[in-house]
């Protein structure tokens, strides 16, 4: 079993920055493949960025490609989603997830996940 706590969200004009935070406990998530998904109001949840269990696979979602980078660090059992360039459609609850089989795909393909930190973009 795998606990998630997200942080780092918050309220930021459109341009800024800001870094997500997503701290395992439980066991560790080396071996786990690694998410960031969102959801904004009367949207449905849809996967961010994704990285494989060994760090070398990414993925990013188009919109956030070139604006978002998802990294990790197995030692400190921390997943990170630094996003700069935000702009308001950016606005949503984000969750950090992992997963036994896969780093990209629909939400059900995670397996953990954490209670989401909200972002809000204002313009």
């Amino acid at each position: 079993q795998v606990q998630l706590v997200e942080s780092g969200g918050g309220l930021v004009q459109a341009g800024g920055s800001l870094r997500l935070s997503c701290t395992a406990s439980g066991r560790t998530f080396s071996g786990y493949n690694l998410g960031w998904l969102r959801q904004a109001p009367g949207k449905e949840r849809e996967i961010v960025a994704g990285m494989s269990w060994s760090g070398f696979g990414t993925y990013y979602e188009d919109s956030v490609r070139g604006r978002f980078t998802i990294s990790r660090d197995n030692a400190k059992n921390t997943m990170y989603l630094q996003m700069n360039s935000l702009k308001p459609e950016d606005t949503a609850l984000y969750y950090c997830a992992a997963s036994r089989s896969k780093y990209y795909g629909p939400p059900d393909a995670f397996d953990y996940w954490g209670q989401g930190t909200q972002v809000t973009v204002s313009s």
